[in-house]
């Protein structure tokens, strides 16, 4: 999964993506790597990975991971050249969904780049950016679509569709609440990696007072909370300082850290667990003596697909997977005695994968 972090300037957007690939930097199987100095790769904290591989005595344990795509760039005028202008934008166009930094903390000391703090007014400045990018996009695929569209019917059609999306993000609307008419409509739509089609996560930015009731005293963070509702976006509150500050702790000093700040999670396990939420995630799980490791497919998945994930082998010469569900695991404590008490299920090519299964595919190639 690929997040990118948008923002404007002096919104917290840096100090947030620095804390969070930097939280993941402990872990020995995935070290964070700078593939670019502006991404960084972060495991998904999973705590029934350990259990599962103390279990097994596995000699390794590898988590499920996110990259962070720290998008630099983004001012007003972007779509335009501004700042560092396109370069941004084809970044952006890669990444499953978008987490869009909005500042809601007042501070003298560190300017906002329009005067005053203002979330809505910035994450409409962020969206017509976005808007403008997506609709010179359009803009040259209906040059190249019109040239055929006399003589194909199906190139007129698309035609059709494209002028319909480029009128309605002309209104100030985004692509995300356009509607397709057929399917051939939504393979096309699909197609055009529109940035506003994306999905969107809120970072509303507080100060560290704000963290424990969860920004609701702060008016900036509930004005955030209404435009995400209109937009269907999940939005989470964080404290991009104290993030820096988690960072540099070891698991025992963060868990005391959070506890005399009154939190329950740090601001990386809100932001996975809204990203799961969001692009309908979930988390199926393989165990044995050499490796206990986490798998993400998304909601719906069917074993055989699932299989797939750890290698096509597996897909293509799919016969059936042993599934137990991991708390019925662990309770048993090992497979052979969840075997006897008829909690392992022999589960065929029609079999959705649930959230937390252990599974053993077998195929045959």
């Amino acid at each position: 999964m690929k997040l990118g972090i948008v923002g404007l300037p002096n919104v917290g957007k840096s100090t947030l993506f620095n804390s969070l690939t930097k939280a993941g930097a402990e872990s020995a199987n995935y070290p964070f790597c700078t593939i670019d100095p502006n991404v960084g790769v972060v495991t998904v904290p999973d705590e029934r990975l350990k259990k599962l591989g103390d279990l097994y005595h596995s000699k390794k344990v590898t988590p499920a991971v996110i990259e962070f795509v720290d998008i630099a760039g983004l001012v007003k005028g972007a779509s335009k050249g501004e700042g560092l202008g396109n370069q941004f934008l084809s970044n952006i166009r890669e990444v499953d969904a978008i987490v869009h930094v909005v500042r809601c903390f007042e501070d003298s000391n560190i300017v906002h780049v329009d005067g005053n703090i203002n979330p809505v007014r910035d994450i409409e400045t962020i969206n017509l950016e976005l808007i403008f990018s997506d609709i010179e996009i359009l803009e040259r695929r209906i040059a190249k679509t019109s040239k055929g569209a006399r003589m194909d019917k199906t190139l007129a059609k698309e035609l059709n569709l494209l002028e319909r999306v480029k009128a309605h993000l002309e209104d100030g609307r985004l692509a995300k609440s356009f509607e397709t008419e057929d399917e051939d409509e939504q393979e096309w739509f699909a197609g055009y990696n529109l940035l506003t089609a994306k999905p969107v996560i809120y970072a509303a930015n507080v100060s560290e007072d704000d963290l424990a009731d969860d920004g609701a005293g702060n008016a900036f963070v509930q004005e955030v909370r209404r435009n995400a509702a209109e937009e269907k976006c999940e939005v989470f509150v964080i404290c991009a300082q104290i993030e820096q500050e988690i960072a540099e702790l070891d698991d025992e000093e963060k868990s005391m850290f959070l506890e005399e700040l009154g939190l329950e999670e740090s601001g990386l396990e809100k932001l996975i667990k809204a990203s799961y939420s969001l692009l309908g995630l979930i988390s199926y799980l393989t165990s044995g003596e050499d490796e206990t490791r986490a798998w993400t497919i998304k909601k719906g998945t069917k074993a055989p697909q699932a299989a797939g994930k750890i290698h096509t082998d597996f897909e293509r010469g799919f016969i059936r997977a042993e599934v137990v569900n991991y708390q019925d695991l662990l309770d048993c404590g090992s497979l052979a005695a969840a075997k006897e008490k008829g909690l392992v299920g022999l589960e065929g090519k029609e079999y959705v994968v649930k959230d937390g299964d252990v599974i053993l595919f077998r195929f045959n190639v």
